[in-house]
């Protein structure tokens, strides 16, 4: 993450503001993850989040009995569409 809001300083505020809501925050399940981050999205056992205005998505592996969050990936919009993280 601080790779990518090196390359990327527009980013930086964004992907620190969804860093302390993760760290804050406890979520027990996909649908109490939402209520604080409502543009989440599930794709297979990934969660990818929308951060700054659609600028970034973050893929990030959950696991809610452990209250762990694994990060993936932290992608431009363009290099998320390409999909290759999905392989």
């Amino acid at each position: 993450m601080n790779e990518f809001a090196a390359k990327h300083p527009d980013t930086k505020t964004a992907l620190e503001h969804w860093y302390r809501l993760v760290k804050t925050g406890t979520f027990s399940s996909f649908t109490e993850l939402r209520r604080v981050f409502p543009s989440a999205d599930q794709v297979g056992k990934l969660t990818v989040f929308n951060i700054g205005g659609n600028k970034v998505r973050l893929i990030a592996a959950i696991h809610y009995n452990r209250q762990r969050v694994y990060i993936r990936a932290v992608l431009t919009h363009e290099e998320y569409d390409r999909g290759t993280w999905k392989e």
